[in-house]
C-alpha cells in the first residue's frame, strides 16, 4: 500500500459519514472521500478542500478495487448496505484492505461473514461490520460485561432514545430492509415472534424509565457470530420507534459546533450467567455521530494491527471491548460508561 494510513470513507459526503471524516481528521488520519455521486462529495465544502475524493459506484468491480489503492482501510457509511456491503468489502479484501460498516441491518451483516470469512482469511485482512452505534455498541458492551467469559444464559439489550429524527438514509435502508428480523433462542437465530414484545425498562439517567418494544438490530447478529449465548432480546424505546415511523418526523437538527442534534441516548445491557446478572451501559449524544468515534476506533486500532486477526468477525472478536470502552469513554464527546456493580434496572414491566 502507498500509503497505509489513507483511510477511505465511502459516502463521505452523507450524514454519518461527515461525521466520520471529521473524527479520522482529528485522529490525524488521512481520509480518501468516497461515494457514488460527485454533487454529494462536493458538499463537503472548502474545510475538506485538501483531501482527495474518489467517485465510484458499486456496480462496477474493476473501477471498484482500483479505487482502493494506497488505501489501508475502508469505512462503509453507505446503506442501504444489503447494496453496498458485499461488493464494496470484497473490493477491499481484494486490494489488501481492512472493511469496517456502520450497518444496523441484520442481512447485511450475515452476508458479510457467509461471504467474506475465508476470503478475509486468506488476504489476512478484518472485515467488521456494524462497528457503530446500532450493532457494534452493544456487542463491545456485552463482550465486556462478560469479562473474559465465551457465553451467557441470557441477553438483553435495550436502546432508549430521547428522540429519533431519522436522516434520509435511515429512511431509504427502513425500506430496503425488509427481512425478518431474527433473535437467540435456545443458541439459534431464529425469526423474532410477533407481536413485538412490550414493557418498561428502568434505563439509567437522563432516560429513566421508558416504554420499549422488543426491536433487534444487527447486534444480535454479531452477539451470535462469537458468543455462545442461549437466549437474547433487543429493546427500542416505544417513542423513538413511533417517531421513526411517522413520515412527518424531521430530520436531525444541529445543535453544537460539532454538528450534532440534542437527542440522548442510553445503551443499557443485561448479561446472566446462572443466578448473576451484570448489567453495563453507555450514554451519551446522537446516534449518528456516536458512531464516528466508534467506527475509527476501529480504524485505528486495525491500522496499528491492535486486532485479533483476520476473518469477517463481530466488533467484540475483532477487539478488546472493555479497552475499546474505554477509549471511547475518554473522547472529547465521548460515551459515559456505567459499569457499577450494584444497578440495579432492566425490564420492569
Amino acid at each position: 500500500m502507498s500509503n497505509p494510513k489513507q483511510v477511505m470513507v465511502y459516502g463521505a459526503g452523507g450524514h454519518t459519514g461527515r461525521f466520520v471524516v471529521d473524527e479520522l481528521v482529528r485522529r490525524g488520519l488521512t481520509p480518501v472521500l468516497a461515494g457514488r455521486g460527485a454533487a454529494r462529495l462536493a458538499d463537503l465544502g472548502p474545510r475538506h478542500a485538501g483531501l482527495e475524493r474518489r467517485v465510484v459506484g458499486v456496480d462496477d468491480p474493476a473501477r471498484l478495487r482500483d479505487a482502493l489503492d494506497g488505501v489501508g482501510v475502508v469505512v462503509n457509511c453507505a446503506g442501504p448496505f444489503l447494496d453496498t456491503a458485499l461488493p464494496l468489502a470484497s473490493a477491499a479484501v481484494a486490494a489488501g484492505a481492512h472493511y469496517l460498516d456502520v450497518t444496523a441491518e441484520q442481512p447485511a451483516v450475515q452476508l458479510l461473514y457467509r461471504e467474506l470469512d475465508g476470503p478475509a482469511r486468506a488476504a489476512g485482512v478484518a472485515v467488521v461490520p456494524a462497528m457503530a452505534f446500532y450493532g457494534g455498541l452493544a456487542d463491545l458492551l456485552v463482550t465486556a460485561a462478560l469479562d473474559g467469559d465465551a457465553g451467557a444464559d441470557g441477553v438483553e439489550v435495550a436502546v432508549g432514545l430521547d428522540h429519533w429524527w431519522p436522516t434520509a438514509g435511515t429512511r431509504v435502508t427502513g425500506e430496503r430492509n425488509t427481512a425478518t428480523r431474527l433473535v437467540i433462542r435456545d443458541g439459534a437465530l431464529v425469526p423474532a415472534p410477533t407481536p413485538a414484545a412490550t414493557g418498561t425498562w428502568s434505563f439509567p439517567a437522563p432516560l429513566g424509565d421508558r416504554a420499549v418494544a422488543a426491536l433487534p438490530f444487527s447486534e444480535v447478529v454479531t452477539i451470535d457470530r462469537h458468543l455462545d449465548v442461549r437466549e437474547l432480546t433487543s429493546f427500542l424505546s416505544s417513542a423513538s420507534l413511533d417517531e421513526l415511523r411517522d413520515t412527518s418526523t424531521p430530520g436531525p437538527v444541529a445543535t453544537d459546533a460539532g454538528g450534532r442534534s440534542a437527542q440522548r441516548f442510553v445503551v443499557d445491557v443485561a448479561v446472566r450467567r446462572g443466578s448473576v446478572t451484570r448489567r453495563l451501559s453507555a450514554s451519551g449524544q446522537d446516534i449518528y455521530a456516536a458512531s464516528a468515534p466508534i467506527v475509527v476506533e476501529g480504524a485505528v486500532r486495525l491500522l496499528a494491527g491492535r486486532h485479533r486477526g483476520p476473518g469477517a468477525v463481530a466488533p467484540g472478536e475483532a477487539f478488546d471491548a472493555a479497552d475499546v470502552l474505554a477509549a471511547l469513554a475518554e473522547h472529547p464527546a465521548g460515551l459515559t460508561v456505567d459499569s457499577r456493580p450494584d444497578r440495579t434496572g432492566g425490564l420492569v414491566a
